[in-house]
């Protein structure tokens, strides 16, 4: 499964380095146990992107507008069931 190692500077100025998978990729039963509820989709400013941070184990919103560096990683599916 693809996942991402990138870094961004927040909107504090602090450089931020996160592990993570896009929502997309990763498997639907997991996807759906994390969200509770039919609640509307929400939408993101241009360059944010919700994901799932691998490392804190939790949503996070990734932000390609200062993305400072960004590298594809390949992990096991079998870490999500």
């Amino acid at each position: 499964m693809k996942a991402y190692k990138g870094t961004f500077k927040k909107k504090d100025g602090q450089i931020r380095e996160m592990v993570f998978a896009k929502i997309e990729d990763l498997p639907q039963k997991f996807v759906a146990s994390k969200i509770a509820g039919a609640g509307n989709e929400q939408k993101y400013p241009a360059g944010m992107e919700l994901v799932w941070d691998l490392e804190a184990d939790n949503f996070r919103i990734f932000n390609y507008n200062t993305k400072q560096d960004i590298k594809e990683l390949n992990i096991e599916e079998t870490l999500f069931t």
